[in-house]
C-alpha cells in the first residue's frame, strides 16, 4: 500500500478501538500532556485506573489547567494528577526531571515520549537545530535515563513497564539528504543552517528516534529487562505551522485527538511482541522508508554512533544499560 493509500485508510477508513486495558495501581508519566494528545492520552488513563499520572510539561500553568480539565471530566482524585516541569529543549531540565523521578516515584510503569516539535524556522538549541536537540536528543536522553527506573519497577512488582515514543508516519517520507554526509558527520550536517531542508526536518527527525527504539531494543532485550520500548503514531497532522491552509487541512484530514490519543494508550499496553516496533493504528507494522534493508542496518548503525557520543557527553555511562 502506497503511503497515500495508507494514509486515506488511516485517517477515513480505519479507527483505533476504544481502550480498555487496566492501569490500576500504575504509575504514568507523559510530556506534553497540557494539550492535545498527551492530555487526552492522561484522559483516557486515568478513565482506565491509573493511581499517578504526571503531566510533564514546560509550560506548567497550562498543565495545571488541563490537569483540572482531567479531574473536572473523569471525577478523579486530585491526588492523581500531578504537574512537573520538563523542559526538552533543555539537557540540565532533562537530567533534573529524571533525578526526581528516580528519588520521588516509588515505581514507574508507564512513560509515553509525547512531547515534540515541529517548525521549519531553523533555530539551535544546545548544541543542534531545535527539531534534532526536542525529538530526538531529550527523547533519547530520557529513555537511557529513565530505562533503570523502569526496570526496577518490572523486576519489584513482577510486571512490565512501557517506554513508549509517539513517532510519526511522515518519518516514511524523510528524504534525509544529510545522509549522504562523511563519516562521524550527520548531526555536523543537520546542524548547517546553509544545508538545511526545514521541509523535511520534521520527517527526519521521527525517522532517527524510530532508529533510536530498534537500538535500544537490541541492547536491552525484553528477556533481560521486562521494559517494552516501542514507538506509536498517532495519526494527527503536527501543529505549529499556523495559517489558514494549514487550519483548514487540519480540519479536514486529521483524527480528532481523543481518537489519535487512543494509540497512545495502546502502545502503552501492548505486550513484549511490541518490543523495538512500530505500532500505529494499535497494529504492529513493518518499518518502511530508509529504515528498511540493509540500508536501513547501515544507517541506523551511523545514527547509533554519534548519537552515542552526543548522549555519553551529556551524562557520563547513561548509554549503558546492563
Amino acid at each position: 500500500m502506497s503511503f497515500f493509500a495508507a494514509f486515506i485508510y488511516r485517517q477515513f477508513i480505519h479507527e483505533p478501538p476504544v481502550p480498555i486495558a487496566s492501569f490500576k495501581d500504575k504509575t504514568i508519566i507523559v510530556t506534553g500532556a497540557s494539550s492535545g494528545l498527551g492530555l487526552e492520552a492522561c484522559r483516557w488513563m486515568v478513565r482506565l485506573g491509573a493511581s499517578q499520572v504526571i503531566l510533564a510539561c514546560r509550560n506548567v500553568d497550562k498543565a495545571e489547567a488541563a490537569a483540572k480539565d482531567i479531574q473536572a471530566t473523569t471525577l478523579c482524585s486530585s491526588d492523581t494528577l500531578k504537574v512537573w516541569h520538563l523542559d526538552m529543549s533543555s539537557y540540565a531540565s532533562v537530567q533534573v526531571f529524571s533525578d526526581r523521578v528516580k528519588t520521588e516515584l516509588p515505581r514507574v510503569d508507564v512513560f509515553i515520549a509525547n512531547a515534540g516539535l515541529g517548525t521549519r524556522t531553523f533555530r539551535m538549541t544546545e548544541d543542534n537545530e531545535e527539531t534534532i536537540t526536542t525529538n530526538l536528543i531529550s527523547t533519547s536522553l530520557l529513555a537511557f535515563l529513565l530505562h533503570p527506573k523502569l526496570r526496577e519497577t518490572a523486576t519489584k512488582y513482577s510486571t512490565q513497564t512501557h517506554f513508549t515514543v509517539v513517532g510519526s508516519e511522515l518519518y516514511e517520507v524523510a528524504k534525509f539528504k544529510e545522509s549522504k554526509a562523511p563519516a562521524g558527520q550527520l548531526f555536523a550536517t543537520l546542524n548547517d543552517k546553509s544545508k538545511a531542508n526545514m521541509f523535511d526536518r520534521y520527517n527526519v527527525s521521527k525517522l532517527l528516534v524510530m532508529f533510536v527504539v530498534k537500538q535500544i531494543a537490541l541492547l536491552s532485550p525484553i528477556s533481560s529487562s521486562e521494559v517494552i520500548v516501542n514507538c506509536v503514531a498517532p495519526g494527527e497532522l503536527h501543529r505549529e505551522i499556523d495559517n489558514r491552509a494549514a487550519r483548514i487541512a487540519i480540519k479536514l484530514l486529521a483524527r480528532p485527538t481523543e481518537v489519535g490519543a487512543r494509540t497512545l494508550v495502546h502502545g502503552v499496553s501492548v505486550g513484549p511482541e511490541s518490543h523495538g516496533q512500530y505500532v500505529p493504528d494499535c497494529k504492529i507494522t513493518p518499518t518502511a522508508g530508509l529504515t528498511k534493508g540493509e540500508v536501513g542496518v547501515e544507517l541506523q548503525g551511523r545514527v547509533w554512533v554519534e548519537l552515542r557520543q552526543k548522549l555519553e557527553a551529556i551524562r557520563p555511562g547513561v548509554t549503558s544499560l546492563s
